[in-house]
């Protein structure tokens, strides 16, 4: 049983970010300071990758761990209403799926960063995943 209204929780909801959150703006700096520019959420491709390169044909993706379905500590799922939540989660994994698909479908390369690997202190391999994936 849900403890708010469903005002509440619409309102709740609605401040989840879907642009600029903190991962992407993490690989977004460090791609900068790599010295690429790029162009974001490319509206005419499928699923609106959140950063494309359109000459190399590539596009990223920076997927939160909990809505994305990510097997890590913060991809968890809530014990309560797990019915509602593995559907939810599910739908999206297979969204996602979807459009990278048509992605590679359409010639595109495609790399999907994980909130879990943008926000490490690692900065020196993930800037090596991202040298590599766009050459």
């Amino acid at each position: 049983m849900d403890t708010f209204t469903p005002e509440q929780r619409s309102r709740i909801m609605s401040a989840v970010r879907q642009k600029n959150t903190k991962p992407e703006m993490a690989v977004r700096r460090l791609l900068h300071a790599m010295g690429y520019r790029y162009r974001l959420h490319a509206a005419e491709l499928p699923g609106k990758p959140d950063i494309v390169f359109r000459r190399r044909r590539k596009a990223l993706f920076v997927h939160g761990c909990f809505w994305h379905g990510h097997d890590c500590a913060k991809g968890h799922r809530p014990a309560s209403r797990k019915e509602y939540w593995d559907a939810k989660i599910g739908c999206n994994v297979a969204r996602d799926l979807d459009r990278i698909e048509r992605l590679r479908a359409d010639g595109w390369d495609v790399l999907v960063i994980w909130e879990c690997e943008s926000l490490k202190r690692d900065a020196e391999a993930l800037s090596a995943r991202l040298r590599s994936f766009l050459g």
